[in-house]
């Protein structure tokens, strides 16, 4: 995500391109150049694909607000040089973010609880379902309530309801924290790269109803979650980060599907605040997180 602003006190820049001698030198030595102190730098070289990545957080070696016109200009000649593709944020813009939900309470309560103290710095502008149970929930969280029906007769209209949400809001992120319906292809093209799933993961995959059920019937060991940016391929995003859990053969199906919850809360907190942190690089269906 670009920054809107001009200037601002602290600064993100987040690049991908082929795995080059020079490069970390060549963007420190713009950074230094451009009076910026360095506070973090990581790098990471895939010996696999030949390509190399790198965040780098900055501020003012003056303390001055950044400048990020006059750094976008410094920046693009450098990265035609070495085939770069890249972003440069500013890190104290909160995301402006929308949840989606169904029914399912646990995902969402958590994130909005994260929010409250502190723990994700994004901006809450509302929770949109398509039913309308947990309005009492966002309500007690002081955040907008938008419900919005799906049926197949009314999906598109839905759909346009929701983007119609976004445009007007400037919405920066989705997070689909248990949301029980598909997306249409053209919905997920719209919000690629700023939307992200959450869904559980277990081995082996149960698909269908009750899913704990037939993971209890078949003595599974681990239960898990995974959270994902969405694509028009159902549950087959890059995949942003996963949680694991042991279980054992004393736990109940209803026991297992706590302990499930438990997972997709954790997973999907942590990859809305690497995401809030400009800290993922999605290349190839796969991703690259800077922790």
């Amino acid at each position: 995500m670009t920054t809107n602003t001009n200037t601002a006190a602290h600064g993100v820049l987040l690049l991908t391109c082929p795995d080059t001698p020079g490069v970390v030198y060549e963007v420190t030595k713009l950074l230094v150049n451009a009076d910026c102190n360095i506070l973090q730098s990581q790098q990471f070289g895939s010996s696999t694909s030949g390509l190399f990545f790198m965040r780098v957080e900055f501020n003012h070696a003056k303390g001055e607000p950044l400048d990020f016109d006059s750094l976008r200009e410094r920046i693009r000649p450098l990265a035609d040089e070495f085939d770069m593709t890249w972003q440069i944020a500013d890190s104290t813009r909160r995301l402006r973010t929308v949840i989606m939900v169904s029914k399912f309470a646990h995902c969402l309560n958590d994130l909005l609880f994260r929010h409250s103290i502190g723990e994700l710095e994004i901006d809450i502008v509302a929770v949109v379902s398509n039913h309308p149970d947990l309005g009492k929930v966002a309500d007690s969280f002081g955040v907008p309530f938008r419900h919005i029906p799906v049926t197949p007769d009314t999906k598109a209209h839905a759909e346009q309801a929701l983007l119609d949400l976004v445009r007007d809001e400037n919405v920066d992120l989705v997070v689909l924290a248990r949301y029980m319906q598909i997306l249409s292809d053209d919905l997920c093209k719209q919000l690629d790269g700023r939307a992200i799933n959450i869904h559980h993961s277990m081995l082996p995959s149960f698909k269908g109803a009750k899913p704990y059920h037939q993971a209890h019937a078949r003595g599974v060991k681990y239960i898990g979650a995974t959270a994902h940016y969405v694509t028009a391929d159902l549950d087959e995003g890059p995949i942003i980060e996963q949680e694991l859990i042991r279980v054992n053969h004393t736990l109940s199906p209803h026991d297992l599907a706590a302990r499930g919850r438990e997972a997709e809360t954790r997973a999907l907190a942590r990859a809305v605040r690497w995401h809030s942190e400009t800290r993922i690089v999605a290349i190839n269906n796969r991703t690259v997180v800077f922790q």
